[in-house]
């Protein structure tokens, strides 16, 4: 079950950051997957000849894959047939594969590996610097890709509990207000999934309001904006949880102030929430 509605696959975000090796790194052969319960499962490929290491479930110390699991760093090897730091235990489809030379690299998420990413040649050619280099950066961007899921899930984790443990009490019109300008906050960090993080927070809206938003013509850096402002932040205190500077949050809210036909930053939440932009 997914934790909350239209929710982006783990897997296609893994499969993105290979696509995106492949085709900047020049890379014969990217691939890579997910670890689950300790164990890494590769089913994403680019550049792959045979279907031999599809679906290959990796343990943790096993190959060269699994090596890098258990120290949370890059592992590399020249020559895959004749390395002496790994082991061998998956040298069949592998070597099926034509692999030589070799790269892995983890995704690494508050200390536990999620992901796995794979360069490799199928010539003696080495991994040069800047493919090392994009490899650790597209690892560290899944990452933060995969943290600030992680967040989203526990934030709606927490709130379908509220809602089932109190779900005869009157709506807590604060909570609620908090956590609609939380989710467009996280909108922020992520361009992938800042839609459907911004659909939640509206029907947070219409949950409170009971009815769907009225048209307006602000933007949704203005609704942003206004949905922190509702909270009692700052300008400056804004800036910081929308990682905007102060005088671009000052603009905003002069601009969505204009639409709205208000005089203040109180009176346009107050219009805003009016016509249902925010709850």
């Amino acid at each position: 079950m997914q934790p909350w509605p239209m929710r982006p696959r783990d897997a296609d975000a893994v499969r993105a950051e290979l696509r995106r090796l492949a085709t900047d790194t020049g890379l014969p052969l990217t691939f890579g997957g997910q670890v689950h319960d300790d164990t890494l499962l590769l089913s994403e490929f680019f550049g792959a000849r045979t279907g031999a290491m599809r679906g290959l479930a990796v343990l943790p110390r096993a190959g060269l894959g699994g090596a890098s699991m258990v120290s949370r760093r890059p592992i590399s090897v020249p020559d895959y047939r004749a390395a002496s730091t790994i082991t061998h235990d998956y040298d069949g489809p592998v070597l099926s594969e034509g692999v030589r030379s070799i790269l892995a690299v983890p995704v690494v998420v508050d200390g536990r590996p999620r992901a796995v990413l794979y360069g490799a040649h199928r010539t003696s050619d080495p991994i040069g610097g800047r493919t090392v280099a994009a490899m650790v950066t597209s690892a560290q961007r899944l990452s933060d890709e995969f943290r600030v899921r992680d967040e989203v899930d526990r934030r709606m984790r927490m709130r379908e509990a509220a809602l089932t443990a109190f779900a005869d009490q009157p709506a807590d019109t604060e909570q609620i207000r908090a956590v609609h300008a939380d989710l467009r906050r996280l909108a922020t960090d992520s361009p992938e999934l800042a839609g459907p993080l911004r659909e939640l927070a509206d029907r947070l809206a219409v949950a409170l309001r009971g009815d769907p938003p009225a048209s307006a013509p602000l933007t949704a850096r203005e609704v942003d904006v206004l949905a922190q402002v509702a909270l009692g932040c700052t300008n400056a205190e804004a800036a910081q949880r929308l990682s905007l500077k102060p005088e671009t949050v000052k603009s905003y809210l002069r601009s969505a102030a204009a639409k709205l036909g208000a005089r203040n930053r109180h009176e346009a939440v107050s219009k805003a929430r009016r016509l249902r932009q925010i709850p």
